[in-house]
């Protein structure tokens, strides 16, 4: 992939710049699909015909509302919410929730265009959206959570639904605040709606494996991506960025499958242990205790901790980045390779900047796109949808099952989108291609509406 986008899409670029000032996140997201676009439009004229790139690129709907709410000292505090749903082509609006305080608008909108192509790659029913706030969780206590969510959840209720939009969590949006989003969502509608949000607790309507999703699946289609080069994860060092729900549970599936992870990380600073990692002292630490990651030494004398340290230092030959958006630079990427990475599985939203993804497709090593790489998230989601439409349960193996095949025909949907458009084995075009086919061609039988 050359850093260039078509002479006829440009013109379309610097237009949706224009429109969307300040929007840095959501304007690097537009141009990495842009640059994948050229061939497609030669093939497909019609699309250009019917202005599906400017339609693509504009929400359907943006909802922008005050979230008061009172701490625990009586003070009012008062936050900004947001629920961008982008596109509903493929079926109702699905994507998660942020609570951090870097959320505005233009962060919402690039993962909201994110999550479009993202669900189209996994042949589900679902089109995309997101949403969040810039309130904190960190450091406030269970019901300071509980009445900001409640507030939250009073505004967001009347744009959802099982047939809408369906959120689900994501940075800062766990368990316990699904929880009280959807008990206050039951409290107003009068109606136990199981199916309009996802990642609910187990014993009412949630999904066995969707804790697990997200970090399973970019280790399954890492894996998929070893086996075009007859090689397999088993025997090789891993490094897995951030410590929360995404990246415990790609370390877990990397451990089952025989690889060893040396390196985590939270946003103070990383861990390494050359032993390789302990999972059960982080999932104590992070999922039980909510302490930090340097707290690990504790427990293990052997690690060592790097305060504000860069995770990418550390030689690997498969690495995870799992935490967040653009924490992969250009000089990161360089030195992943130099150091004998073989293979990036992108576990969270556009974890590497345009300059680092230039790095990996250079070096021709495998670079799994976090559109395509952790879909699993959202895949199991759908799934657990299902299971509440159906008023059934699945068992953990049943689901891992469905969820192993979808990523797996993530991946060769992918492999061939690439081979078929002349960039074989470049997984970010020939995800952005496969995705964009397939809404285009939903949005164009639809007529324009």
């Amino acid at each position: 992939m050359n850093n260039h986008i078509d002479e006829k899409i440009s013109p379309i670029f610097q237009e949706i710049i224009k429109r969307n000032p300040g929007e840095v996140e959501f304007h690097q997201a537009v141009r990495e699909v842009l640059e994948s676009l050229g061939p497609v439009l030669v093939k497909y004229p019609e699309f250009a015909n019917r202005k599906i790139i400017e339609r693509i690129c504009e929400p359907e709907r943006q909802i922008i509302f005050r979230v008061p709410w009172t701490d625990d000292q009586n003070n009012v505090q008062i936050n900004r919410g947001f629920r961008v749903e982008f596109n509903s082509a493929l079926g109702p609006y699905k994507g998660g929730l942020r609570f951090h305080p870097s959320v505005y608008l233009g962060i919402i909108k690039f993962l909201g265009f994110e999550q479009i192509f993202k669900n189209a790659l996994t042949g589900l029913p679902i089109g995309g959206g997101k949403g969040g706030s810039d309130f904190d969780p960190k450091g406030k206590s269970d019901n300071e959570i509980m009445r900001f969510c409640q507030s939250f959840m009073t505004e967001l209720y009347r744009h959802i639904g099982e047939h809408t939009d369906i959120p689900a969590g994501d940075i800062g949006v766990g368990g316990r605040e699904i929880g009280f989003l959807f008990g206050q969502y039951k409290r107003i509608t009068n109606r136990y709606e199981a199916g309009v949000i996802t990642g609910k607790g187990l014993d009412w309507g949630g999904s066995l494996l969707r804790k697990e999703a997200t970090g399973y699946g970019s280790v399954f289609f890492v894996q998929e991506m070893l086996k075009v080069k007859n090689d397999t994860i088993s025997g090789k060092t891993c490094i897995v960025s951030g410590s929360g729900n995404v990246s415990i549970y790609t370390i877990e599936k990397i451990y089952e499958l025989g690889g060893t992870v040396v390196a985590c990380s939270d946003s103070n600073g990383y861990i390494y242990d050359k032993k390789g990692i302990d999972l059960a002292t982080v999932k104590q630490l992070k999922e039980v205790e909510r302490r930090r990651i340097k707290d690990y030494l504790q427990y293990h004398e052997g690690a060592r901790y790097f305060e504000k340290g860069n995770i990418w230092e550390v030689p690997c030959q498969l690495a995870f980045p799992s935490a967040t958006q653009n924490e992969i630079n250009g000089k990161d990427a360089t030195l992943l390779v130099k150091n004998g990475c073989i293979a990036i599985g992108e576990g969270a939203n556009m974890p590497t900047t345009p300059e680092g993804v230039q790095v990996f497709l250079d070096s021709k090593i495998l670079y799994g796109p976090a559109k395509a790489a952790n879909a699993g998230g959202v895949a199991t989601s759908t799934l657990e949808m299902m299971q509440n439409a159906m008023r059934d349960s699945w068992t953990f193996d049943y689901t891992q099952d469905k969820l192993s095949k979808i990523m797996k025909d993530i991946h060769d949907l992918c492999y061939e989108k690439s081979e078929e458009f002349g960039s074989p084995g470049n997984y970010l075009k020939g995800a952005n291609i496969a995705g964009f086919i397939r809404v285009s061609n939903a949005m164009m039988a639809m007529g324009v509406i």
